[in-house]
């Protein structure tokens, strides 16, 4: 764990579309700061063993809300609706991870083959179905999400930064220890 400063970001909002590498910052940003990190999948989802249930928009809004009143926490996922701006709102920090629309798409069929494989965990049963639509909403993402999302985040241009590949995201991490976190907006060099 790292000495952070009275401006280091405790309230974290990852977002990017499947296999952009959410999950993984999510797990590395909670480790390196001591925060706890949530999927938005299981603030949408009861898991169970037999089956996942949605929850209602009313339990999802107020599972959200009870996470994001807390003193520290991260919140990742791929979903850009009206109830997740709550976060966006109460974040200090809203990190956009912009990958490669290709790289995403290795991403997915590296994770279904090792989902398959039982060598990498998931929240679900990694079936031909989820596969195909993990496609579908990388596409949807890139093409009908991303440009609203991009809009959407000039609102808070003063507490976002865009990291668009590994090397962006590694620096940014080793980052956190070295340097004041009073300026959230400073955007690292694209590769």
């Amino acid at each position: 764990m790292i000495e952070l400063n009275k401006n280091a970001p405790r309230k974290v909002h990852i977002i990017g579309s499947v296999g952009s590498g959410k999950t993984t910052l999510a797990r590395n940003l909670s480790t390196k700061l001591n925060i706890p990190h949530y999927e938005l999948d299981n603030v949408v989802w009861k898991r169970h063993k037999t089956k996942d249930i949605k929850r209602t928009d009313e339990e999802r809004d107020q599972h959200l809300s009870a996470i994001i009143q807390s003193d520290a926490w991260i919140v990742e996922g791929a979903h850009y609706n009206e109830w997740v701006f709550q976060s966006f709102n109460n974040a200090d920090l809203i990190i956009f991870l912009d990958t490669d629309h290709l790289k995403r798409k290795y991403r997915i069929v590296r994770r279904f083959i090792l989902q398959l494989l039982r060598i990498e965990k998931s929240n679900y049963r990694p079936t031909f179905e989820i596969f195909r639509n993990m496609f579908i909403w990388n596409d949807n993402f890139e093409n009908r999400i991303k440009p609203k999302m991009l809009n959407k985040l000039e609102q808070y241009y003063s507490k976002s930064i865009t990291l668009k590949d590994n090397i962006e995201i590694i620096k940014y991490l080793n980052s956190l220890g070295q340097r004041e976190l009073n300026n959230h907006t400073t955007r690292l060099p694209q590769n």
